[in-house]
């Protein structure tokens, strides 16, 4: 009895164990969509009434996770009855990662700045007209987050599944749960951190203490470089993982990239796969960003 459950315990620490690895690895392969998933979930909530940022970042979270209640499930079912679909979908989703963020890159070319701008000054004018029904500003802000987050959550499930898929079921099933939760308290939380980051800083600046003050002001000047910085990282991220998705996903890739490792030489084997990611995500960026203009320009 007593060896019996020492084993049933033994087997339950390793599968925990799995998991755990499991989990840590598909974090890091989600990296790029959790950077861009930051910025653009931050930029999603601007232009809000400060006292309504967090009911707002509140309410796109439940939407996340209702998507990923819809998206877990089906992953499963895709495992299980169709794992021949991982791959197809794994490269599907790095293609989007590499379009999206070539489609950024190229965002003040394809569109005019009068435009931007354009859509800025209608954007005050409906915060500051009293007639305008907030109740329902928020809501479309709402659903245009979640529809969002739907791209950029069946991403991350996506690349999980492609990493757990060939784990035991229960290991698959716990590893996407996990990731699923971990990503939607880890986003939002720090969403809404990064959102009212402007008004503790103010909160500071208006102290008795001059420390207080002078730290609520550097969060004031900072605040607005850190959106910045995230979206830049984020856009970075999303061709070094969608590029290392393609580049291990397709065989001619897989070895011109160990080619090219092996012709740089040891000092640089580090670095070369890493550049060699970035450079198959830009291409393929670049390549889905024409065909998707080709088919709007057929369409229209």
């Amino acid at each position: 009895m007593a060896s019996s459950l020492l084993a049933l315990i033994d087997d339950i620490a390793s599968v925990l164990d799995d998991v755990a690895i499991l989990t840590k690895v598909a974090t890091k392969k989600t990296a790029g969509v959790l950077g861009d998933d930051l910025a653009l979930n931050a930029q999603q909530v601007t232009g809000v009434n400060a006292d309504r940022e967090l009911p707002v970042v509140w309410a796109v979270a439940k939407g996340s996770l209702l998507n990923k209640a819809i998206l877990v499930p089906a992953a499963l079912l895709i495992s299980a009855f169709a794992p021949w679909l991982v791959t197809p979908l794994l490269m599907l989703g790095g293609a989007f990662l590499c379009f999206e963020g070539f489609e950024k890159l190229v965002h003040k070319f394809l569109h005019r700045a009068e435009d931007d701008a354009q859509h800025h000054e209608q954007h005050v004018a409906a915060l500051s007209n009293a007639e305008v029904d907030m109740v329902a500003f928020e809501r479309d802000k709402v659903k245009g987050a979640v529809r969002t987050d739907f791209i950029l959550s069946a991403e991350i499930i996506a690349i999980t599944l492609g990493t757990v898929a060939a784990a035991p079921f229960g290991t698959q099933v716990a590893v996407l749960v996990g990731i699923a939760i971990l990503m939607t308290v880890g986003v939002y939380g720090l969403v809404a951190g990064i959102v009212k980051l402007d008004d503790a800083g103010l909160h500071l600046s208006r102290s008795a203490s001059s420390a207080l003050q002078a730290l609520g002001r550097g969060i004031l000047r900072v605040a607005p470089w850190l959106m910045k910085a995230l979206s830049v990282a984020g856009t970075a991220a999303m061709f070094l993982v969608g590029g290392g998705i393609l580049s291990h996903g397709l065989p001619f890739l897989h070895h011109a990239s160990e080619a090219v490792t092996a012709a740089v030489g040891p000092g640089l084997a580090w670095l070369a796969p890493t550049l060699f990611d970035a450079v198959v995500g830009l291409v393929a960026g670049a390549l889905a960003l024409l065909a998707v203009t080709a088919v709007s320009a057929l369409r229209k």
